[in-house]
């Protein structure tokens, strides 16, 4: 493999690329054409195009433009594109483009892609590679985040056309929904010789700095050989509402030394009773699960002032 360096100065001297959009998300159905055309006019050859309408479709169109051996893959969607890209190019010689396109946009908004689609198109005319973490659970690998127990249950039942109609608010008017026949559970979290307990609705273990759109605090991030576990409220309903409001209004002013943030490099999770598993919005299965890292998995085409370990 070429190292990272060598691998930027390949983008933006021979600008070869290939586009997959996946046109089935909230924007990239009417936004295509818009990123298709604005790639070729900042002088990019692109090897193969592929607007996307079918979810079930999208990991052989990213495999076939992987295949055709771009320097630069770019991939417009939302988290769940991205993170099929992400797991696809872990450990290639080629480097990920993002064009953030989807409902909250989490990694994008962690490795610092602008969300104007004309700005993020300047990062891959301008930008630099970098490598960024990604995470395990199992022999998955995730670019944002594990959820477990009502994220879970939300990922399952919240209907796409919602979605695209109102696009992040989908997420808590469906739990909500849920929300009044959801019962807590027991979380049982070991990492690094420790043990630690939660009864809670939710529980997250965080690769990236953001989540639903907003920080986690504001020193997380996917380049920090850390992982992120925390529980969102105790046993009561009101709890969980207090602090999912106070996680979103307040993320950016926290720290990774707050509680009641874990920052563990791998950890052991299980749960009483056994519990639905999202993984990056998509259904993975229950508990118990092992989550780990993959340190600098990724290459990632970033702005060119980001901070790179």
């Amino acid at each position: 493999m070429r190292t990272k360096q060598e691998l930027g100065a390949a983008i933006r001297r021979e600008r070869c690329a290939a586009l997959v959009v996946n046109a089935h998300s909230r924007r990239g159905r009417r936004l295509y054409e818009g990123a298709r055309s604005r790639l070729t006019a900042a002088g990019f050859t692109l090897l193969g195009t592929y607007p996307v309408d079918r979810p079930d479709e999208l990991e052989r169109s990213l495999a076939e433009a992987a295949d055709l051996g771009p320097d630069l893959l770019v991939a417009g969607g939302g988290d769940g594109t991205i993170g099929t890209a992400a797991r696809l190019l872990a450990h290639r010689d080629i480097a990920l483009g993002l064009l953030p396109l989807g409902t909250t946009n989490n990694f994008a908004r962690t490795v610092g892609i602008p969300l104007d689609l004309d700005a993020a198109v300047a990062v891959l005319t301008d930008g630099k590679v970098i490598d960024v973490d990604l995470g395990l659970v199992g022999d998955m690998r995730f670019t944002n985040h594990v959820g477990i127990g009502l994220s879970a249950d939300v990922m399952l039942t919240a209907p796409p056309r919602l979605k695209r109609v109102t696009g992040r608010l989908a997420y808590p008017v469906t739990a909500l929904a849920l929300l009044r026949r959801h019962r807590p559970l027991r979380a049982t979290v070991r990492a690094e010789g420790r043990e630690h307990e939660f009864v809670t609705h939710q529980l997250y273990v965080a690769n990236g700095g953001f989540h639903a759109g907003r920080p986690i605090t504001a020193d997380a991030n996917a380049d920090d050989r850390l992982l992120v576990a925390y529980p969102v409220g105790g046993p009561s309903r009101r709890e969980l509402l207090r602090d999912t409001a106070r996680n979103a209004a307040t993320g950016h002013r926290r720290t990774l030394g707050d509680d009641p943030f874990l920052a563990v490099r791998q950890l052991w999770l299980e749960t009483d009773p056994p519990a639905r598993v999202e993984v990056d919005g998509e259904p993975y299965g229950e508990t118990p699960i092992r989550i780990g890292l993959d340190p600098n998995a990724l290459r990632v085409m970033a702005a060119a002032d980001s901070p790179d370990r």
